[in-house]
């Protein structure tokens, strides 16, 4: 569908520009986190993520081509579709990582749950920009978090933490600014915190384990710990210069686990310093508060709850990331986001960043 004319003037090049340079780090970490010394052809899962890359490019310019206010009537529609796939993972889903996660289409390979985050922040951002009141009790807030509570339930069964802690993190973000109280948080929250220590012995041993190596890792420094104390011996080892490209020795001798997808940053940190981690969380916040000032100007509530539920994806992605390679919150399992390797969550944040460019672009009524 051609893009009218008059909206090219209104055309986001900020944000776009943003998300590009950080894709385009993480292309050149996930090179150095597979590259294999003494070879010349480049890494398979870089070309790949540069695929993706392509893609996910390809995708954000078909989204600007329709009118965001569109999907309001369509919400619930595409929240079933992405439903449907979620339920399909465990019934013809592939393996990987001992986790049944990925359905095969073709030659590619995509997680459904990704793709949930999307479908439910669309979906939430339809029902809060509906309700009639600006302040929402627990009873009005409760379609919103069975909306969540089901996806989240079915991740959980596969299992996979990390992402059911990012949709729970996205959706408590959107409905506090869309209206629902932080007291009514507070006092769904308090029996699980009264009753935690009861229900450690009901948390499987490998969640277990995760918590105790958070709280001290030096428990099981070969083991459990291993992550996360070569993690931070990565990031610390940077210093503030860096070690230089490729030159990363955590990286190179391949003492960092899952070095290309959940302790990417740590790749990054060892070989650019405290000021390559720096800079590179500058262009996240720059990316964070350009999303904001576009949800300031949304022409009504839907494209503004659109934008805050994709300002939440990556924002809780990063923070948790960033802690979970420093040490400062358990390792759970999720990437970095545009820098760590994977098409599916590549391709949903850049399919959320054209929702933004779109409601920016249609801000003004022609």
């Amino acid at each position: 569908m051609p893009i009218d004319r008059r909206l090219l003037t209104h055309f986001e090049w900020l944000l776009p520009l943003l998300v590009l340079v950080i894709s385009t780090i993480g292309i050149a970490s996930i090179y150095s986190a597979t590259h294999v010394a003494g070879t010349d052809s480049p890494p398979p899962l870089a070309i790949r993520q540069l695929a993706y890359l392509g893609m996910g490019v390809v995708l954000l310019l078909l989204v600007l081509g329709f009118d965001y206010r569109r999907l309001d009537h369509q919400a619930f529609w595409v929240y079933g579709l992405c439903a449907a796939l979620l339920i399909a993972v465990p019934l013809v889903g592939v393996m990987g990582g001992g986790s049944r996660r990925w359905l095969r289409f073709g030659l590619i390979s995509l997680q459904p749950s990704e793709f949930m985050k999307l479908g439910l922040v669309i979906a939430l951002a339809r029902y809060l920009s509906r309700t009639p009141t600006v302040h929402l009790d627990l009873r009005e807030a409760m379609p919103a978090l069975l909306m969540t509570s089901v996806p989240v339930a079915i991740i959980l069964a596969q299992p996979d933490l990390g992402t059911a802690v990012h949709l729970g993190l996205i959706a408590v973000t959107m409905m506090l600014v869309g209206g629902v109280r932080l007291r009514w948080f507070a006092l769904l929250a308090a029996p699980v915190v009264l009753l935690a220590p009861f229900l450690w012995g009901f948390l499987k041993e490998y969640q277990q384990t995760r918590i105790l190596m958070f709280l001290d890792p030096t428990q099981d420094p070969l083991g459990a710990g291993y992550h996360v104390i070569q993690s931070k011996i990565a990031v610390g080892s940077g210093m503030l210069h860096g070690k230089g490209f490729l030159l990363g020795t955590q990286n190179q001798l391949h003492f960092l686990p899952a070095q290309h997808t959940d302790f990417v940053f740590s790749v990054f940190a060892e070989e650019w310093g405290f000021i390559g981690a720096f800079a590179l969380l500058i262009l996240y916040l720059a990316i964070l508060l350009r999303g904001a000032l576009i949800a300031t100007r949304a022409r009504d509530r839907f494209g503004l709850m659109l934008v805050v539920g994709v300002l939440a994806m990556v924002f809780w992605q990063l923070l948790v990331n960033i802690g979970m390679t420093t040490g400062l919150m358990p390792v759970v399992g999720i990437t970095l986001p545009f820098v760590s390797y994977g098409g599916s969550s590549l391709l949903c944040l850049l399919l959320g960043v054209g929702l933004v460019m779109n409601v920016s672009m249609r801000r003004t009524l022609f």
